[in-house]
């Protein structure tokens, strides 16, 4: 299995666990949340890509998915910018 199955079939396994109406996420939004968490890992230091993406999706909860691919393509700008 390569490497987008296997995330693919874990991001399965992880909605399977989330109740009974899970929310989806787009392949564009799960490249967005890749690249918000490798920027705030290499601007700040690893530990923290999980915390920021968590506040990424604590501030994105109930948005539309292009809302969301937007919000998070625009706070990785901002923190880029930061560095």
């Amino acid at each position: 299995m390569d490497q987008a199955n296997q995330l693919e079939a874990f991001l399965e396994r992880v909605r399977s666990l989330l109740g009974p109406n899970p929310p989806t996420v787009g392949d564009g939004e799960v490249e967005a949340i890749l690249e918000l968490a490798r920027v705030a890992a290499h601007s700040s230091e690893r530990r923290a890509a999980p915390v920021t993406t968590y506040l990424a999706g604590l501030v994105l909860g109930g948005a539309a998915p292009e809302a969301r691919e937007a919000f998070l393509d625009d706070l990785t700008v901002k923190l880029e910018a930061g560095r």
